[in-house]
């Protein structure tokens, strides 16, 4: 019964081994997989805290200041990295970045910590300046091409649904406490960003 008992443990291992021995060939990048350059962009954002935490943090800052500047923002801020990241594809690839996402972390994060009361037309020009900066960042070494342009546009698309989602969370919100988690937020990514800053002045 023992030995019956091995036999089939061993067979029953062999199963896995095969089918591992049969499949196909992984695929590392999107584009190979078929997904296409669009999901590039999109994963690009999602996966790029430098670029994400910001357009996170500028959007509750929309929503704490309301329905009409979370529309505006919404709509100027992918546009703007749109334009960025365009007009940036045939720059040479920029550096320090990460400092510069640094900085966006701390003034954004104390913003929103701060509820600052900024006007409409402070906000759209504060959301063509987040976008503008993030594109050419973004889009400075990439190379102007139809692949680029589309990837560039599904990054656009993943800032807006981003903002869309983030604003619309905090533009109902009326009760003093929840605003305060809002700004509490804001507060962990000025933190953050702080920490990033140390970080790269002790690299360097």
């Amino acid at each position: 019964m023992t030995g019956t008992r091995a036999s089939s443990m061993r067979a029953r291992a062999l199963v896995p081994l095969g089918l591992a021995l049969v499949c196909g060939p992984a695929q590392a990048h999107l584009n190979a997989t078929g997904m296409g350059p669009i999901y590039d962009g999109l994963l690009h954002f999602l996966t790029s805290p430098e670029d994400l935490v910001p357009a996170l943090a500028l959007a509750l800052l929309a929503g704490l200041r309301g329905a009409t500047c979370a529309k505006r923002t919404m709509f100027t801020l992918p546009a703007a990295w749109l334009l960025g990241t365009v007009g940036a594809s045939t720059a040479t690839a920029a550096n320090g970045g990460s400092f510069a996402a640094a900085l966006w972390f701390v003034l954004l994060g104390a913003l929103v910590l701060a509820d600052a009361k900024l006007s409409l037309r402070a906000m759209t020009m504060l959301a063509a300046l987040v976008g503008l900066a993030h594109g050419y960042l973004n889009g400075s070494g990439m190379g102007l091409s139809s692949n680029s342009i589309v990837a560039a546009l599904g990054l656009a698309a993943a800032v807006f649904v981003c903002v869309v989602l983030a604003a619309a969370i905090v533009v109902p919100l009326r009760s003093r406490w929840a605003r305060i988690v809002v700004r509490v937020l804001g507060s962990w990514i000025a933190a953050s960003g702080i920490l990033m800053i140390g970080w790269s002045l002790r690299g360097s």
